[in-house]
């Protein structure tokens, strides 16, 4: 927009131009610039670090279905139950899913959001509900009451809100949601820490990609230096090159065409600089940043270079014990909990590591161990292994 108030009067000053010879033509890449950030929140990144990178993709789908396969064990103070209404709840929680779904979806909002949220539908046996789903994290909001804990939570689809009155017993929703140190209300996804690595990768791929539609080779300069060494394209003369180098010499299906370059052009190839031959290196490193955000060993999604874990079993087995298994723990111990208010008693849910194919050379070792000490009665023995209690008799 003009502002004709500015400098009312005086004369415009002149401004100085300069020309290039192969300015029209060559183009430098600005090293100057600003560094552009993709948004932090819940949406984007899933875009971002899910559905458009691969290791996300792999990291994410890895933890969820391998949570989503433990199995679970239902148990309260005095016995471990075969058969229970929790169990049978889980077994199928809704029409449209089983219990390996509804795990998977959930542990995954956990891992992309930070938060999880579980729904109880009407009233089933025992007080439980009827059914269990998984609502999406985007869509959720907290509404915080004059105590600071949430009085409500809206979710907002459509165009249309719905509300979830927490003033009452049983709750309607069971959040879960990961430690953040600067959030009173909201967790903190891996996804977010891994939110500088993603922009890496992304970018790093898009620079391949690029270099992939120029002929896999770095760029170079056309020069035009006419009869006299002075001479400069005319614009139709510039119009037509730019034309023909896009439809005969750009893309991957015209890598190795010869270039017919008539007279007074001159082809300058520019060579790969240090930088960029270190650039796959740097999106090797932008991939290892985002597996380890996710707490999976680089090893298990392919990516080379790493030397942290002697083979591919102890990576596996890793990763259960400090990845798996612990956010199993969490969402199993804030689900069982949330189970208890609407049965009406205390049930535990936990995994159980001794059904976990990975882990069964750690759990016959830890098994002999504890059979073998003998200065342990067999009740120790039982407390020892998480087992409860025998009955009386």
């Amino acid at each position: 927009m003009a502002f004709p108030w500015f400098g009312r009067g005086a004369a415009p000053a002149e401004v100085e131009k300069k020309a290039s010879a192969a300015g029209k033509v060559v183009a430098l890449a600005a090293g100057s610039g600003r560094v552009v950030w993709s948004p932090r929140d819940t949406v984007s990144l899933t875009h971002a670090g899910f559905v458009g990178n691969p290791v996300g993709f792999r990291a994410v789908r890895l933890i969820a279905e391998a949570a989503a396969a433990v199995p679970l064990v239902c148990q309260d103070r005095e016995r471990r139950y075969d058969v229970h209404p929790v169990l049978d709840l889980l077994r199928r929680p809704n029409a449209g899913q089983g219990r390996a779904e509804l795990f998977e979806a959930l542990f995954g909002q956990v891992l992309l959001s930070g938060n999880g949220y579980l729904e109880a539908v009407g009233e089933g046996a025992k007080g439980l509900p009827a059914e269990l789903h998984v609502l999406r994290s985007d869509r959720m909001a907290v509404v915080p009451g004059e105590d600071g804990w949430p009085s409500a939570y809206e979710y907002a689809v459509g165009g249309r809100k719905y509300r979830f009155d927490m003033a009452g017993s049983p709750d309607p929703i069971c959040h879960i949601r990961s430690f953040h140190p600067l959030d009173d209300h909201y967790g903190l996804s891996p996804m977010q820490a891994a939110a500088v690595a993603v922009d890496v990768h992304n970018s790093a791929s898009s620079w391949s990609k690029a270099l992939l539609d120029n002929a896999a080779r770095p760029s170079g300069a056309i020069v035009y230096k006419g009869a006299d060494g002075q001479g400069a394209l005319s614009p139709d003369q510039y119009d037509r090159l730019v034309t023909e180098m896009e439809m005969h010499h750009q893309g991957a299906r015209n890598a190795g065409r010869p270039m017919l370059l008539e007279g007074g052009l001159d082809w300058k190839p520019m060579g790969f600089s240090p930088s960029d031959m270190e650039f796959h290196e740097t999106k090797l490193a932008a991939a290892r940043e985002i597996a380890q955000a996710f707490g999976v060993p680089p090893m298990l999604i392919g990516i080379p270079g790493e030397e942290t874990y002697a083979n591919y079993a102890e990576a596996h087995r890793a990763f259960y014990r400090l990845t798996v298994l612990p956010l199993v723990a969490r969402v199993a111990s804030a689900v069982a909990w949330w189970l208890s208010e609407h049965l009406g008693a205390e049930i535990d849910l936990r995994a159980d590591p001794d059904q976990v194919p990975a882990l069964a050379e750690e759990r016959d070792s830890h098994w002999r161990r504890i059979g073998e000490a003998g200065f342990l009665t067999e009740a120790e023995k039982r407390a020892a292994l998480g087992l409860p209690p025998l009955a009386e008799g």
